[in-house]
C-alpha cells in the first residue's frame, strides 16, 4: 500500500514497535511526525529513515512526554507549524508495567503507567484531532492491547497496565461512536505479546508465520495498513487475536 499522500502521527516511536510503525510507514513513502519522550530517541529513529533515502522534510523527529499536558500541547503546536493536517494519528504510547502483584509496583510507577497509557492517548487524541479534521481521510490507531479486552487474564502485565488499557478500550469504544459522523475512523488493536521482528532485517518479509507461531509485529503492521486502506465507507473498528498459551488450542 503506497501512502506518499499520508500524514502520519506516531507517538512513542523511538523504539520498540513504535520504532516498527515509523520505518513501515516511512518505507511506504508517508510523511511521518515521530515523537519520544526524549528527542534524542525520535531523532535515532528519524535518522535511521534518512539513512534509507527518505527526504528529510517528511520525516520530524519530536519530544513528547504524554504524562505532562503541556508537553502534549507543545507536541501538537510543533507538528501544526509544519502541516495543515494529518491523516493518520497513531496512538503507540503506553508505558508497560510488570508484575502479578499488586504491591510489586510503586504509586509512582501506577501513576506514570496510567497517565502515560490513559491520560495520554486522551490528550495527544484531544490536541491533534483538529488537525485530523482538517483531513479527507482522517484514522485513528490506538494500539490497546489484549489487557483491555474485558474478561483477558493471560498476561503478567500489572493491575495498572490492565486499568490503563482498560481506559484506553473504553475511550475509543466511545470515540468511534461519536467521531463517525464526521467521517473519522477510530481503529482499535488488541494484541496479546507479540515478537517486534526488526523491520529493517531482510527476514521481516521472509519470516514464517503459521497458526502455531506467535503473533509477529508484521501481522500488526498489515493489520493498521488494510484498515486505512478501506475504501472511505468501510470502518473497521477493532481487531481481536487469538493467544497461543494453556488455553488457546495449538
Amino acid at each position: 500500500m503506497a501512502l506518499e499522500h499520508h500524514r502520519v502521527v506516531i507517538t512513542a516511536a523511538g523504539r520498540d514497535f513504535g520504532r516498527t510503525l515509523a520505518l513501515s510507514f516511512a518505507a511506504r513513502g508517508a510523511e511521518v511526525h515521530l515523537s519520544a519522550r526524549t528527542l534524542e530517541a525520535a531523532e535515532r529513529v528519524r535518522g535511521e529513515i534518512l539513512a534509507q533515502g527518505h527526504e528529510p522534510a517528511r520525516v520530524h523527529a519530536y519530544a513528547c512526554d504524554l504524562t505532562d499536558p503541556a508537553s502534549v500541547r507543545e507536541f501538537a503546536a510543533a507538528v501544526a507549524a509544519r502541516t495543515g493536517h494529518i491523516d493518520v494519528l497513531v496512538n503507540n504510547a503506553s508505558r508497560y508495567q510488570h508484575g502479578t502483584d499488586l504491591l510489586s509496583a510503586s504509586d509512582e510507577d501506577v501513576v506514570d503507567t496510567l497517565a502515560s497509557g490513559a491520560t495520554g492517548t486522551v490528550l495527544v487524541t484531544k490536541a491533534f484531532l483538529p488537525l485530523l479534521r482538517k483531513s479527507e481521510k482522517p484514522d485513528i490507531v490506538t494500539m490497546v492491547s489484549g489487557c483491555g479486552e474485558a474478561g483477558n487474564h493471560r498476561s503478567d502485565a500489572h493491575d495498572s497496565f490492565y486499568a490503563a488499557k482498560s481506559a484506553q478500550a473504553g475511550f475509543t469504544e466511545s470515540l468511534s461512536r461519536r467521531l463517525r459522523g464526521d467521517g473519522v475512523r477510530v481503529i482499535s488493536l488488541y494484541p496479546p505479546d507479540f515478537d517486534n521482528h526488526d523491520p529493517l532485517s531482510p527476514a521481516w518479509e521472509e519470516a514464517p508465520r503459521t497458526a502455531k507461531d506467535p503473533l509477529t509485529a508484521q501481522s500488526l503492521v498489515d493489520c493498521v495498513f488494510f484498515a486505512i486502506g478501506q475504501p472511505r465507507d468501510c470502518f473497521i473498528k477493532s481487531f481481536y487475536f487469538e493467544q497461543l498459551g494453556a488455553d488457546a488450542p495449538h
